[in-house]
This record gives structure tokens, C-alpha cells and sequence, in this order.
């Protein structure tokens, strides 16, 4: 019977345990993306903390790609010496390092890409800051070749997996959405069509890193969202995955618009409320053969623990409770199974546009309570 704290492998590379910390922006890069020594000791702390796996950020692959501040980059040679050190850092802790992939398309903003925003169609929803430019065929190509250099790269530089964002809303995403994709040629319409986009990347990159190096992919089972990617297209996309050779996926749901139904949502106070994308995870899991994952506000050892047990599911992906608790692994392992410490408040991204980097914004309080106290304390 699979637990939570077993060494697994993936495609070669050896984990310590199921527990994934999944991809989060944390606003610690430099301008053009490069990262920082904030950024490293971030992923230091994780590692240390006994993740099995860290996922970065999200790192556009182009220039006109990113949608954040202080987003990281794999959109240049230049930055080698620094993914260098941040995997060094990792694996001398004692962790394993995937850097996601990602393309904002029609999220990405003019002021942040340099540029005016392009997606697979051009149509204003809710989702998009602004009205984009409809991708052409060329553009298509050159993106999906910006994805194999950006493997190749995270390879090249001792990154040990890279995966795709294929969710919440980005170009992947976009491409398979109805909603977003209009398109009438090969790239839009039919579930296949609208999967071709996906696939031509993966197969892209996978050329890139080889057949035996570890491609993953967050994917959406569903957007939340009126006319957007729904289950059974989203098993479709994940089936073909499968069967071209993809290792893992990581599911996940919702888009910025996707209102109480966001990848982040709020209040996740009890266990009822956990794992929200758990249901729809096993549907893609009875569907596949590769490994998979879930995220989604997972607090508690049992709900992650049954997740492994009960659901089949292969790991579980946690974000916001390791800005708080970076050691929640270790705690656990060590037998304090007490529920994760993180209100799901999502104060925590608030410092990455203010003040150059996330951190959890109700832990530094009360640390400032208790060192305060303690200097009260030393007064004679």
C-alpha cells in the first residue's frame, strides 16, 4: 500500500516522498527574470524542509511570455551560472529541483511583455487584462520552439525535470479552452484540434531533453468558467499526453475568473474543504497511464495521506502552506501530524508586488509579537 513517506522515482529521478511543493509566483527575480540569491535561499529552505520535489516558479519562455514582476526567466543563455547555483544549492540540501514552463499568451499585459498580448484568438474575457492579438502560424511555431530551448536549458544547466503549465489560464491553457480558442484552422474547434497546440510543444520539448529525462505538466481538469475547458476534454488532452510519453501530471482547476472556484481559494479551514480537485483528478487518473498528481488545498496529513491511499493518487502538490511552514514535510515525518499552519488568507502574495518577494504575512507578525516580547521580557 503506497504512504505519504516512501521514495518514489520518475522517469530515473528518485524522490524522498509523495509530497510536491507545486509552482507559485514569488516575485523574487530580477527584472529580466534572472534569478536571485532570495530566490535561492527560498528553494533552499524547501529542500532542507524535506520536500520531495520542488517545482518552481513559473519561467516565461519568452520575453513577451511574462505576466508578473519579478517572474523568473528561461529565456536566455545568460542566466546559466545563476540556475546553476540555485540547483547546486537545491540538491546540496538534499532536494530535486523541476522548473515549470510557462507562456502568459492573452495573460500576459503590454506594460510587463513589452508588447501587445497574443493568444489563440482575439477575444476580450475576463481573464485577460486586455484585448489580444490573435496568434498566426509563424508566431505558433516560434513559441512552441521557445519551449524546447527552455528545456533544453533547464537540462543543460543540472535542472533535474522541467513541466509545462498547461492551467489556469495560460497560453496552453488557452489553446485548449473553447472560450479562449476561436480559432477555425487546425489549431481550433474539435477537442483534437484544440489539443494540437499542447502536444506540438510537449513533442518539442521532449526532442529537446531525450526519452529518458523527466517532462511533467500542470493541467486543468476543469476552468470554472462558462464556456471554458470542462472534464471530459481535459481527460481527452490528458489521454494523449499519456500516450505520447509524459511522466506525470499535476492536476489542477480554475482560472483567474473562475470567482470562489480559483486555483487559490480562500478559507480552507476544515477538511471538508480540502483537496477540491480531488474528484476530478481521479477522473483523469482512471483515464492514464502515467503518474499523477493533485494540488489543492491539502492542510492536513490525513486528507494527504488518504488522497495516497484511497484516491491512487501518486503525489500530492502543496503551495501556500510551505510559504508558511517551508518544514511541513519534515513535521510531519517526524510525527507531528498537526494540520498545516497556513488560513489560506492569500496575504502572502501581497509582499511579491510590494515589497520583491512573497512570504507569509501572518507568521512574520507574530514572529515581530514574539521578539517584541521577549525584549520586553529582558528590560530590568
Amino acid at each position: 500500500m503506497a504512504t505519504l513517506f516512501e521514495e518514489t522515482t520518475i522517469n530515473g529521478m528518485t524522490l524522498r516522498n509523495r509530497m510536491v511543493r507545486s509552482a507559485t509566483w514569488e516575485g523574487m527575480c530580477e527584472q529580466d527574470g534572472r534569478p536571485t540569491e532570495r530566490l535561492i535561499n527560498c528553494y533552499k529552505d524547501l529542500a532542507k524542509g524535506g520536500i520531495g520535489l520542488i517545482i518552481t516558479g513559473y519561467a516565461f519562455v519568452r520575453l513577451d511570455g511574462k505576466n508578473n514582476p519579478g517572474q523568473m526567466g528561461i529565456h536566455t543563455d545568460n542566466f546559466a551560472d545563476d540556475y546553476k547555483k540555485m540547483t547546486k544549492t537545491v540538491h546540496e540540501a538534499g532536494g530535486k529541483i523541476a522548473v515549470q514552463l510557462v507562456h502568459g499568451g492573452g495573460q500576459s499585459n503590454a506594460e510587463i511583455a513589452g508588447r501587445q498580448p497574443f493568444a489563440p484568438s482575439a477575444v476580450k474575457v475576463n481573464q485577460f487584462p486586455e484585448m489580444p492579438a490573435e496568434l498566426t502560424r509563424d508566431e505558433i511555431s516560434k513559441i512552441i520552439t521557445a519551449f524546447g530551448e527552455a528545456a533544453r536549458r533547464a537540462k543543460s544547466w543540472g535542472v533535474d525535470a522541467i513541466q509545462l503549465h498547461g492551467a489556469h489560464g495560460f497560453l496552453i491553457n488557452q489553446f485548449l479552452s473553447p472560450l479562449t480558442n476561436r480559432r477555425t484552422d487546425e489549431y481550433g474547434g474539435s477537442i483534437e484540434n484544440r489539443s494540437r497546440f499542447l502536444l506540438e510543444v510537449y513533442r518539442n520539448v521532449r526532442e529537446a531533453v531525450g526519452a529518458d529525462y523527466p517532462v511533467l505538466i500542470k493541467l486543468n481538469a476543469s476552468d470554472h468558467v462558462d464556456g471554458g475547458l470542462e472534464i471530459d476534454d481535459s481527460v481527452y488532452a490528458a489521454k494523449k499526453l499519456a500516450e505520447a510519453g509524459i511522466n506525470a501530471i499535476e492536476v489542477s482547476a480554475g482560472t483567474s475568473a473562475s470567482g470562489e472556484k480559483s486555483p487559490v481559494r480562500r478559507k480552507i479551514n476544515k477538511s471538508e474543504k480540502e483537496a477540491y480537485n480531488l474528484k476530478l483528478a481521479r477522473r483523469i487518473k482512471e483515464a492514464v497511464s502515467c503518474l499523477l498528481m493533485v494540488v489543492g488545498g491539502f492542510r492536513s496529513y490525513r486528507v494527504a495521506e488518504k488522497a495516497i491511499r484511497d484516491y491512487c493518487m501518486d503525489y500530492i502538490s502543496m503551495a501556500r502552506p510551505l510559504i508558511r511552514e517551508p518544514g511541513l514535510a519534515n513535521r510531519w515525518l517526524q510525527g507531528d501530524r498537526k494540520r498545516a499552519m497556513c488560513i489560506s488568507c492569500n496575504k502572502c502574495f501581497m509582499p511579491g508586488r510590494e515589497e520583491g518577494g512573497i512570504y507569509c504575512v501572518i507568521e512574520k507578525k507574530n514572529q515581530g509579537k514574539a521578539a517584541k516580547k521577549t525584549s520586553e521580557e529582558r528590560v530590568p
